[in-house]
């Protein structure tokens, strides 16, 4: 048996409005392993939640339509908070690779940020390093 890869066998929200977007990480997950659930927007992706969706983390376009990243990641922590939940690790996706960018994005808690384009490499790095968090936490 080979090395496992870190994102095998988990359920990734991926809220991006960009269907082209949304397609590539969508391939790109399910090639690790990931079952993906797409949300188009903020609106949505906090419906699937609602719902009873339960992902091992989200990865969040930061600029949609309706609702955006910053403030559906408000909301779910808002949620976890008041409901006692436990934290859903959220990775940002951003075209914006600025530092104010990467800073706004984990002051509305957020806790990883990965810049558009990326590759499989970078995707599959951003997700072991949120769930390595998560596991130490």
């Amino acid at each position: 048996a080979g090395q496992a890869k870190p994102a095998a066998n988990i359920t990734v929200l991926l809220a991006e409005d960009n269907p082209v977007n949304a397609l590539l990480a969508r391939t790109m997950l399910e090639r690790a392993g990931c079952a993906v659930v797409h949300a188009a927007n903020g609106r949505l992706a906090l419906e699937r939640l609602d719902n009873g969706l339960k992902p091992d983390l989200a990865i969040m376009d930061v600029e949609m339509p309706e609702l955006d990243g910053l403030e559906t990641t408000r909301l779910i922590r808002a949620a976890e908070a008041s409901n006692k939940l436990p934290r859903l690790p959220i990775l940002a996706l951003t075209a914006n690779a600025r530092r104010e960018d990467q800073a706004e994005c984990l002051a509305a808690g957020m806790d990883g940020h990965l810049s558009k384009p990326f590759d499989r490499q970078d995707l599959d790095e951003a997700i072991a390093r949120l769930l390595a968090k998560r596991s130490a936490a």
